[in-house]
């Protein structure tokens, strides 16, 4: 028990950075104007343990080039929510939330926009970082 203590006390875990960037997909491989779900592999950090887990994101390209990447929980209980091309909107089929393609509400009780990922573009790929909650 003391040389586990004593191996925590030398070498600690290094806590996560907030700055992590992952590589989730290609600019080219979006399509303008149309929600994409996309999967891609996130490490978790516990202790010295890491896992990769594959993660997904609702993403967006804009026609100016530039990208909106959603968590893909409701925003009103951590539902997953879908795109529903028939109406144009986000929906959750748990409560009946509708968010538009920018995210933000438009019915239901969820009560924000959903939370965005930091988006970064280099070399024609997208990458993602910490999810945020909307302003």
């Amino acid at each position: 028990m003391a040389v586990s203590g004593l191996i925590y006390l030398l070498f600690p875990p290094k806590p996560r950075s907030e700055d992590e960037w992952v590589e989730a997909a290609d600019l080219a491989s979006l399509p303008q104007g149309v929600p994409e779900e996309v999967l891609f592999p996130r490490s978790r950090v516990d202790g010295w343990s890491v896992t990769v887990e594959k993660t997904k994101a609702w993403m967006v390209r804009k026609p100016d080039g530039r990208v909106m990447a959603f968590a893909p929980q409701c925003t009103h209980l951590g539902c997953a929510y879908h795109w529903d091309a028939k109406t144009g909107n986000f929906l959750c089929p748990c409560h009946s939330s509708r968010f538009s393609i920018d995210g933000s509400v438009l019915a239901g009780p969820a009560p924000r926009a959903l939370d965005q990922y930091a988006v970064k573009i280099e070399g024609g790929k997208v990458s993602l970082g910490a999810v945020r909650e909307p302003v």
